[in-house]
This record gives structure tokens, sequence and C-alpha cells, in this order.
């Protein structure tokens, strides 16, 4: 899938985010996320743009302050050439998974050793789920947008959350992208 936009708007009658992506095929993705799958994913895609950032074999850097520091220069870098004024276009999208947005409820994370972090949001809700999903793959300036647009739905919808920062170093996350974790609404 080539993603063309996102966007990332709160419903208050739901109170969930609604997550949207368009492609450049014309076809459009959309995504229920909740409050509580939001405050555990956070962490992880924010662990995920650091171990991103932190490939490339130029800037290798092994100290995890540092690695902080250049995510945080490349996260500035993406924000300032981002075009995040342009509208969201749903012009008579092509909806693959149907116009009710699916309710994400468990995510896939895998790390690729191309430098992309594929994401699988998927509706397992109980009895009579769907079993629809939806799978991005993000390199690190998207995760660095769709991070951002988080935010900032987040601080719209006024969700004050205390996100811990999961450890950064190497050795501490590839454990758990070989294992594929699965997290569960």
């Amino acid at each position: 899938m080539n993603i063309h936009q996102m966007s990332v708007n709160y419903a208050e009658r739901q109170d969930r985010l609604m997550l949207r992506v368009n492609t450049q095929e014309g076809q459009e993705f959309r995504l229920w996320l909740t409050r509580r799958l939001t405050g555990r994913l956070l962490p992880h895609l924010q662990a995920c743009v650091v171990q991103l950032e932190t490939r490339n074999p130029q800037v290798m850097v092994s100290d995890p302050a540092a690695q902080q520091m250049l995510t945080e220069l490349q996260r500035e870098t993406f924000l300032e050439k981002a075009d995040f004024k342009t509208p969201f276009t749903s012009q008579e999208p092509q909806l693959p998974m149907g116009e009710e947005p699916i309710l994400v409820t468990d995510v896939q994370l895998n790390m690729h050793s191309s430098g992309m972090l594929n994401v699988v949001f998927q509706d397992q809700s109980g009895e009579g789920a769907s079993g629809r999903s939806c799978q991005l793959g993000l390199q690190s300036s998207l995760l660095h947008g769709l991070l951002h647009l988080i935010g900032q739905a987040m601080q719209q919808a006024n969700w004050r959350m205390d996100t811990p920062t999961l450890p950064i170093e190497s050795d501490a996350l590839e454990p758990a992208f070989a294992a594929r974790p699965t997290y569960t609404h």
C-alpha cells in the first residue's frame, strides 16, 4: 500500500481517535483507536521510531541519550518539511474495508531490516468479530508523522496520558520485535 495521506481526528461522541489512511491508488482505510489502546501503543511506536532512526549505518550511536537526541533532531527536520495544511482528501474513495471504521483491538509490530516498520491493525472483538485488518508499512518519516498526528488528536481529546518511555537500547528492543508482539485492547 502506497500511503498518500494520513489523518487522525478525535470523535467526541465515540471518545475515540479515527485514523484514516489514503493510498495513492484512491483507497481509504478507516480505523478507530480507543484511549486505552492508544496509551498502550504509543510507547512502542516511539521506541520503534528511535530504532528506525538509529539503524542508519552512517549515524550509528550506541548511547541511549545520543539515540534520543538523534531521533528528536530527525523528528524536527521532518516536521519542518511535512505538509499538515493540505486537507485530507476523501472524494469518493474506494473503501476496501467498508464505510464503517474497524475497531482496532490488536496491533502487531514487526521491524524489517529494510528500515520499515510493519504495523498490522486488527479487529478481533469477541464473538462475531469481523477479523478485519489493515497493514501499514511505515518508514521513519511516516512514523514521525503518525506520532505527531496522534499527539495533536490526543490534545484535542484532552487525553492526559503519562506514556512511559521504553528502553531505547537496541539490545532491549530486538527480542520484542523478533517475537512479533501483539498489543491487545
